[in-house]
């Protein structure tokens, strides 16, 4: 499908050609060469629509663009044939070569570089969009006469005039939506900072921890190269130099840094893994200490064990996270680089599974017996330790920081001002009257829209002309807050028109109207599926919706070719005839809505189900194993104490299917998929309903220093039957210890005062928190997040926390806005010439830039409780630390 919305006229293809020796390789390794023309004509033989290809014999094509487009072509995911024109491509083939003759850095890359990590167009799963060309017509003037090291701090300061760090779900906005949106999360600043240092001819990379080891969530940032070395730097987080960001001291405790590379790659670094669409590097020894870690699967009797599947874990979110999965050698091994602490080893063979940790430096082989079988009931205790706590270098003179701050301050104003254009509340409500239509409902809905207000404010105008103002608002009700913000009015148009309202129903506004399947993006699917899709299909799936799954059948599956799993979008699928697993799964969803059939990807299981005669049907396509569900159910007993009263979902504990020895986690969390609201009391004390099978409960307790003291459990659940199963949250034995001492008489300037004034004279007598916070800084954001979510707790204690910037510019920045529903019991102010900030980290062996650094201390100044940096979570470990006071 050609995504008109997104791409450039071809005229302007023939105006950004430039000037083109026609006997100029793009790759100039034969070799090379012929492997790409080899696993290109593999592709186009097992896709067979020749249609979606450019034609490669096309003589107005350079020798170069011709190379370059067999390059694309032989290693895009199938999503980026189906769903883009080959003129895309030439288009930003050409912008590219006029961009490495324009710049003055462009002849220094070499050509492996330029092939890389300039060239490609996707950075992530974001759906593509025309930024190299916008962006390069943005930034040109701005970079050309700078080196390519201060060409990078400068695209990196544009990145954030135009997007600061914000939260958000697992979908990643393209280039263009994150500018219009003006936020997004680490991945998206990262795929938009990447695409415009592409766009201005330097290599970039996204790096990512898959899961940070000593805290729970993960986190991505850039790595740009320039005159033969490669740098990172905090996407959208200037500093006055390269290779400094907030994650300094977090990324030198990280088990794996790794980046994907388009297409076939043999670079220097550790390539843990070459697909046939991208190659896994490992990037973490330009970080952090590492080792290699050898396990060595063995039955019972010892002999080793080959072909079995060996998954490496990071334990996180309650959870063993899958980083890298392989098969045992001829020697029954498996190996892995990282950093040095603890991985988890999950090993299946033949219905034998193990389940064990091992420390990554301090052995260089391990044996990992079979232990126990499917369905075996397991109880087994795990203490995790992460790589241990470093300081980083202080890369800065104040002087530096100082004016770095003050273009930081620069970009935030420029950011503001078009965040400003935004439609607000009143104009909101008075567009809501003008349609007769609900005005909480419409100013909610155009107020989350943000930059696309214009967008859903046309969709809500047609849709009144058409009264169809109330299924209008059903339809933004039922889609994403990240779809309000990035989805055409015509897209949304499209499934309102092309739906029969035929009922009032959750059901029928779930999923039947709703165009939202799982993480794609919003296409204008539902007109052009009801027009293409047999009449004859059409009619034996309205009367028996099982002839959709006999006619879906008929989609042939290449998952090799889509390794990353983005999806197709259903129209593309439909024209290419073949797809992954995951997305002819959303295609049959969109077919069966778009004829009127409910149906979806449960939420817990992400089972494909359609809805007929009053039940939930599972499907199953030909080769898959049909069963009828069968349904148990199971609880959980837990004993609240003083350290942890209601366990939540995602952050103490999870649940795991064991299908196939391989572990499926259980989706109850919130839908938009990055904050959980399960918890313990809200769901789990009754019986829930689940399927019959091997279950594993995972458990565990994060300690201040990051260990984790976790617990797994397995058991079945029969047909007809509750199993109730206890919930074990293990803690640390040790009693609260004094680690430092502070001054508790300093001073700061409390904000709006003009007079300083002591730390005890704001906080009375007994215990007391101080943080001293970087405005704009996400680990700041996470943890003053944690303060809100927690706020019940935190009053409760009803003692004084003081939230500390350096300066009044830094308190002037932070915008409690942001942060509704805070404690009443803080108190903001400066900690002026930086004289707390300085005496702790003397103190504690601090480095005074890494923020936020909180501390719990007494009326003696007796400090119980330290953290500096990033660490999601630390309000529960905060609470934990004061049940112990």
């Amino acid at each position: 499908m050609k995504i008109t919305s997104v791409l450039i006229p071809l005229s302007l293809c023939l105006v950004v050609a430039g000037c083109n020796p026609s006997g100029q390789h793009f790759i100039s390794d034969k070799d090379y060469l012929n492997t790409v023309e080899a696993d290109l004509n593999k592709k186009m033989s097992v896709i067979g629509v020749d249609s979606l290809f450019p034609d490669f014999n096309n003589n107005s094509l350079s020798l170069r663009e011709n190379e370059a487009l067999k390059f694309f072509y032989a290693y895009l995911p199938l999503g980026d044939i189906s769903d883009y024109s080959p003129e895309y491509y030439l288009q930003n083939i050409r912008a590219s070569f006029q961009t490495k003759e324009e710049m003055p850095w462009g002849a220094s890359i070499p050509e492996q570089l330029f092939r890389h990590f300039v060239l490609p167009i996707r950075v992530n799963n974001e759906n593509l969009d025309s930024s190299r060309v916008v962006f390069y017509r943005e930034l040109k003037e701005r970079v050309k006469n700078l080196s390519m090291y201060d060409a990078i701090l400068e695209v990196n300061h544009w990145c954030h005039e135009k997007v600061v760090y914000q939260p958000s779900d697992g979908r990643t906005s393209s280039p263009l939506a994150s500018v219009c949106t003006a936020y997004g999360r680490c991945g998206e600043e990262s795929t938009f900072t990447v695409a415009a240092l592409r766009a201005v001819g330097i290599p970039a990379r996204q790096v990512y921890t898959p899961r940070w080891a000593h805290t729970n969530d993960n986190h991505a940032w850039v790595e740009a190269w320039a005159d033969g070395t490669w740098h990172y730097l905090g996407a959208c987080e200037p500093s006055p130099v390269l290779d400094m960001g907030w994650f300094d001291a977090p990324v030198k405790r990280a088990l794996l840094l790794h980046t994907k590379v388009f297409g076939k790659y043999a670079g220097p670094e550790d390539i843990m893994q070459q697909t046939d669409n991208f190659a896994e590097i490992n990037v973490t020894s330009n970080y952090a200490p590492v080792a290699k870690t050898t396990v060595q699967v063995v039955d019972s009797v010892g002999n080793a064990v080959i072909d079995a599947d060996v998954q490496f874990g990071i334990y996180n979110y309650a959870e063993f996270y899958s980083v890298l999965s392989v098969k045992s050698d001829s020697l029954g091994k498996a190996s892995i680089t990282t950093g040095k602490g603890d991985l988890s080893v999950w090993v299946v063979k033949d219905g034998r599974i193990a389940l064990q940790t091992v420390s990554a430096g301090k052995r260089d082989e391990y044996k990992i017996p079979l232990e126990f079988a499917q369905g075996q009931a397991v109880e087994k205790e795990l203490d995790i330790v992460p790589p241990v706590e470093m300081t980083p270098d202080n890369k800065v003179t104040p002087e530096q920081a100082a004016a770095d701050n003050i273009r930081s301050s620069r970009d935030d104003s420029i950011r503001n001002a078009y965040v400003a254009t935004f439609i607000g509340r009143a104009d909101a409500v008075a567009f809501a009257k003008d349609l007769s239509a609900d005005t909480a409902k419409v100013a909610r809905f155009l107020e989350m829209s943000r930059g696309n207000w214009k967008e859903i404010k046309n969709f809500l105008s047609d849709a009144s002309k058409a009264n169809k103002t109330d299924l209008a608002l059903h339809l933004l009700g039922v889609i994403s807050a990240k779809d309000l913000r990035d989805t055409p009015s015509a897209v949304l148009t499209n499934h309102l028109s092309h739906t029969n309202a035929t009922e009032n129903s959750k059901l029928f506004y779930l999923y039947v109207l709703n165009p939202r399947v799982r993480n794609e993006l919003l296409t204008p699917y539902r007109s052009w599926l009801q027009q293409h899709l047999p009449a004859e299909v059409q009619l034996a799936v309205k009367e028996n919706p099982e002839a959709l799954i006999k006619w879906v059948n008929n989609i042939r599956i290449a998952n090799e070719y889509n390794s990353q799993r983005i999806p197709i979008s259903p129209v593309g699928v439909f024209k290419l005839g073949v797809a992954d697993n995951i997305s002819r799964e959303i295609f049959f969803v969109a077919v069966a809505r778009s004829l009127g059939i409910p149906a979806r990807l449960e939420e817990v299981t992400g089972k494909l189900q359609y809805y007929h005669d009053g039940i939930w049907h599972d499907v199953y396509f030909e080769g898959e194993k049909p069963s009828v569900a069968k349904y148990g159910s199971f609880s959980l007993t837990y004993t609240p104490d003083k350290l942890l009263e209601n366990p939540q979902y995602d952050t103490h504990f999870t649940l795991q299917k064991i299908e196939g020895g391989r572990m499926n986690l259980l989706n109850f969390r919130n839908p938009e998929g990055y904050e959980s609201t399960v918890s313990w009391k809200s769901l789990f004390t009754k019986p829930v309903p689940i399927e019959t099978g091997y279950y594993m409960l995972i458990s565990g307790t994060r300690m201040a220093d990051g260990e984790v003291l976790a617990k797994v459990v397995t058991f079945n659940v029969d047909e007809g039957k509750n199993t109730s199963v206890n919930l074990t949250m293990r803690h640390e034995q040790n009693n609260i210890q004094v680690l430092g001492n502070m001054n508790p008489e300093a001073l700061f300037l409390p904000k709006e005062k003009t007079e300083e004034q002591s730390i005890l004279a704001t906080t009375g007598r007994g215990y007391f928190l101080v943080a001293i916070l970087g405005a704009g800084q996400e680990p700041t954001n996470h943890f003053v997040r944690d303060l809100a979510r927690l706020k019940p707790d935190f009053e409760k204690w009803n003692r004084q926390m003081l939230l500390l910037f350096k300066d009044q510019s830094q308190l002037d920045k932070f915008n409690t806005g942001d942060f509704p529903a805070l404690p009443s019991n803080i108190t903001f102010g400066i900690d002026k010439n930086s004289s707390i900030t300085n005496a702790l980290a003397a103190e504690l062996n601090l480095g005074s830039a890494n923020l936020p650094i909180v501390v719990i201390a007494d009326t003696f100044g007796r400090i119980v409780y330290v953290s500096q940096g990033y660490k999601i979570g630390i309000g529960d470990e905060l609470i934990q630390t004061i049940s112990k006071l």
